[in-house]
């Protein structure tokens, strides 16, 4: 028995399958919730729940907390009506969302760029053209039919190629195969795109990129696109790590931000390297040491949870950046997952 879901202020309606969360229905009909890790992991997507009956499924504290749970606060991938649902949070124009497919591809070439950081490079079919915005992710389904998901590196173009940065999770189901047993020719199951975190192209604010760790995955996909487009907003990145060598494509950002007069680059280590002449410490408060006043940037954050949480708070708590400019995609490993929940 389906039940119907309208969405405030727009009061845009669909239908939900028994058993299936709103964000899965929503998804499946092409209806623009912003959403991130589809697991109750990262609280991307958060809404406010008006009425009707409905079950929240486990997850995590940190996406979901009691005080928001008991302010009317939900998570639209753990959200499994009972009844007619009414819920309010801002969706996405109908012309950014692509399809979702499912499409095997072929491992076109396996490259480390760093000893736990690979560059996956994928030939997709020449006759299924993926579409998908700069800074989307798409997710491998296993054998087990379990899924890993990892976001495009590369802006979409003609070429039916997608790259991929993937860091190795020791006793990881996938990542122990990508640095192990995985050659080239071989053949993956894939399906996308998803993910709310992509490119808006309606802005004219400065942009500020921030990206952690392999973060810069679909930061580098959003540089391409403005390279591609001839874009001279400003923008600045900020790429944190622990060490050197966790920069792992150092040289190309210093290569953009020389050939690119609209992008300045500032790498920062928090554990750095004896021969390190760049900035250390946390990577979002290097933003803040130059910009304090963030209210006319448009932020674009990729990385570890913390990282992205600990932006959020400060350049929306002290450095007077709107809620509305603060777009974000926390990476969260299956270890993040299991981490504190709420059933």
């Amino acid at each position: 028995m389906s039940r119907t879901v309208t969405v405030l202020p727009a009061g845009h309606r669909f239908e939900v399958d028994e058993s299936e969360t709103v964000l899965a229905a929503a998804i499946r009909q092409g209806v623009g919730l912003p959403y991130g890790c589809q697991d109750g992991a990262c609280g991307s997507c958060k809404c406010r729940w008006i009425s009707g009956d409905f079950e929240l499924a486990s997850h995590q504290l940190k996406a979901l907390s009691e005080d928001e749970r008991n302010a009317g606060m939900v998570l639209t991938c753990r959200m499994l009506p009972h009844a007619d649902v009414v819920i309010e949070c801002a969706e996405l124009p109908a012309a950014d969302m692509f399809p979702v497919r499912k499409m095997p591809c072929r491992v076109q070439e396996i490259r480390m760029a760093a000893p736990d950081v690979a560059v996956l490079r994928l030939q997709l079919p020449a006759n299924e053209a993926l579409r998908y915005h700069a800074g989307q992710y798409l997710q491998f389904i296993l054998r087990d039919a379990s899924r890993r998901s990892y976001s495009m590196a590369n802006a979409p173009g003609p070429e039916p190629v997608v790259e991929l940065h993937i860091r190795h999770m020791p006793g990881g189901k996938f990542t122990d195969q990508v640095f192990g047993s995985l050659k080239a020719r071989d053949i993956l199951r894939m399906e996308g795109p998803y993910g709310s975190f992509y490119l808006r192209d309606d802005g004219d604010k400065p942009l500020l990129l921030l990206a952690s760790g392999t973060g810069l995955a679909p930061i580098k996909a959003m540089l391409e696109q403005l390279r591609a487009q001839a874009s001279t907003r400003p923008a600045t990145l900020y790429w944190g790590a622990r060490k050197r060598a966790d920069l792992y494509l150092l040289d190309w950002a210093r290569e953009q931000a020389e050939q690119l007069d609209w992008l300045r680059f500032v790498p920062v280590l928090s554990e750095p390297d004896a021969d390190w002449q760049g900035r250390t410490g946390f990577v979002h408060r290097a933003v803040m040491e130059d910009l304090p006043d963030l209210s006319g940037h448009e932020v674009y954050a990729c990385g570890s949870p913390a990282m992205v949480d600990a932006a959020r708070e400060d350049f929306l708590g002290l450095c007077g950046l709107p809620e509305e400019a603060f777009h974000c995609d926390a990476f969260t490993s299956e270890a993040d997952k299991a981490g504190p929940s709420q059933p």
